[in-house]
């Protein structure tokens, strides 16, 4: 089976999605159509941590982050040719595409080439961006728009599936899924005594770096407190607290290193799909204490492997109380590691996806295959 994918922005969380993907997958070959965020990540970089026996890439080079009229026609003109050049050459059973901008572009090319399956992961509404109730609205409009071309629309968590059934868009999930082969059990053991809290990813609106900074704020002056944001990102400026760590761009496995040496996995963010990072904190045993928000909320057992929080208070008194409670951050980080294990195995969750590849039914017919998945 040949699967290609449509992926706009080829860096962070998504590139993450599309590899492990590939890397579940190794009989079946993929192709690659990408993008590329130079502002964060060049695409050869993000090329050389896919597996090189069964995936090809073919750069998408006019694809870009934000809606312009005229680029994105660009973008939709040179997708639908390569797309069609690939089906003419019989390299096609399924398109997968990924976030919003392919979703939309990639429905209407694959419909243009003729290809009858193709599916769209949002991974994370656009349309719970926080931003304005007019840009959300225009993002629902364009959904549901994409919705009406066609195609299969699987979300990566029960939460975003739920909120996209609101929206009047028929879909199934499959929750993201981390490879638990790439964390041992013996490298989970603490050397620092800061009680440091940490998170990963971008520094962007989503995120809610100034809610992150103003947690951070409130411990200031407790020199036993330390804050990590492990990334970069265009609202770096928000994070402005002087015990906030702000390391850039740095390896997986420092990323690794730092979630290790950490005592709590926190996440401020507006809307995630599922994030990956929270899941690699579940993996390395982290208590997760998590906005609450779609994505989020799958993850966590109340008071059994972290805590959701809806405002920077509830975050403060947690903390403090993990930090006044370090036994019980123990036992909360082995049911953390237990719950990814069970539930977000990537090995076993994205068999759901191949048999998705495989079928031939419509979106309509959706509702018999989400037992399978």
């Amino acid at each position: 089976m040949i699967i290609v994918h449509v992926v706009e922005p080829f860096a962070a969380g998504v590139s993450v999605f599309v590899r492990s993907l590939t890397e579940s997958m190794p009989d079946e070959l993929h192709i690659v159509v990408h993008g590329e965020r130079k502002n964060e990540i060049s695409a050869e970089a993000v090329k050389k941590s896919f597996p090189k026996k069964n995936v090809r890439f073919i750069r998408w080079r006019s694809a870009q982050r934000s809606i312009n009229p005229l680029k994105d026609f660009m973008a939709l003109s040179e997708l639908y040719k390569i797309l069609r050049r690939l089906r003419l050459k019989n390299l096609v059973d399924a398109v997968h595409l990924h976030s919003s901008k392919s979703g939309l572009l990639g429905r209407i090319a694959c419909r243009m080439a003729g290809i009858e399956k193709f599916i769209y992961t949002p991974n994370g509404a656009p349309f719970l961006s926080g931003g304005s109730s007019i840009t959300n609205f225009f993002y629902q409009q364009i959904e549901k728009f994409g919705h009406r071309i066609g195609g299969e629309v699987v979300c990566c968590s029960a939460s975003e599936q739920k909120v996209y059934g609101k929206l009047g868009v028929k879909s199934v999930y499959v929750n993201n899924g981390i490879s638990l082969n790439s964390f041992t059990t013996t490298s989970f053991k603490k050397t620092q005594e800061t009680f440091t809290v940490i998170t990963t990813g971008r520094i962007e609106n989503q995120k809610n770096p100034a809610l992150f900074n103003e947690i951070a704020s409130y411990f200031e002056e407790f020199k036993q407190f330390r804050f990590i944001w492990a990334g970069e990102g265009q609202e770096r400026s928000c994070l402005k607290s002087s015990n906030i760590e702000i390391t850039g761009w740095v390896s997986s496995e420092e990323i690794k290193r730092l979630v290790t040496q950490a005592d709590v996995y926190l996440s401020t963010s507006v809307f995630e799909g599922l994030s990956f990072g929270v899941l690699e904190a579940l993996a390395m045993h982290k208590p997760v204490l998590l906005s609450e928000c779609v994505g989020n909320k799958d993850v966590v057992k109340k008071g059994l492997n972290g805590d959701i929080f809806t405002n920077k208070t509830e975050a403060i008194v947690k903390i403090l109380s993990y930090f006044n409670n370090r036994d019980m951050v123990d036992v909360m980080g082995q049911h953390s590691q237990a719950i990814c294990r069970s539930e977000f195995d990537m090995l076993q969750n994205f068999l759901g996806y191949k048999r998705i590849y495989q079928t031939k039914k419509s979106a309509s017919d959706l509702d018999s295959l989400q037992t399978a998945v």
